[in-house]
This record gives structure tokens, C-alpha cells and sequence, in this order.
């Protein structure tokens, strides 16, 4: 026996293609849906790790800065310095300040 199509009432073919329809837009969301949060995640990663490479980088140049102070202020210098006069302030001798 063959089946006809044209037997089938109006009815039943609408709530069939609706169901197909709705099957298609399920599909085609949930496929958006797992690649937005696929986008989502790169971006997320990239970021952090765009973030921990400039946080590296900052904390290296502050270690080596601190190295480089903290060098130079163990270096002695020979000699005093003479009190100079300074043109606004009267005769105040310039002083020294050292890392502390």
C-alpha cells in the first residue's frame, strides 16, 4: 500500500511543519548559543593572557628599578658636599637625600 499524502488532514501537516520549524530554530540557537560562548571563552583567555604577560612585565621593570636604587644607594661617594647658597631660601646648605 502507498502511502498519499492527500489523505492526511490539513491539520496534521500544519503541527508537523510547526514541530519540524521549531526543531530547525532550536538547532540554529543552540548552535549560536555554543559559538558565542566558544567567542566568549578565546576572548576570555586572550585576556588573561594579554593581562598576566603586562603585569609580568610591569613587575619586572619595578624589580629591576628597585635593584638599580637600591645599588646606587649602597654606592659611597668620596668627598663632602659644600653648602651652597640657594638664590631664594637665604643660605641653606643642599641635602643629601638617600633611599631610607
Amino acid at each position: 500500500m502507498q502511502f498519499d499524502l492527500s489523505s492526511v488532514e490539513t491539520a496534521t501537516l500544519v503541527f508537523i511543519g510547526t514541530l519540524v520549524f521549531g526543531a530547525i530554530l532550536a538547532a540554529f540557537v543552540l548552535t549560536a548559543g555554543l559559538i558565542s560562548l566558544a567567542v566568549l571563552g578565546a576572548g576570555k583567555f586572550t585576556w588573561v593572557v594579554v593581562s598576566t604577560t603586562l603585569l609580568a612585565v610591569v613587575h619586572g621593570i619595578n624589580a629591576g628599578w628597585d635593584r638599580l636604587v637600591h645599588r646606587a644607594s649602597a654606592v659611597d661617594l668620596p668627598g663632602d658636599f659644600q653648602g651652597q647658597p640657594a638664590p631664594s631660601t637665604g643660605t641653606y646648605p643642599r641635602v643629601i637625600l638617600r633611599d631610607s
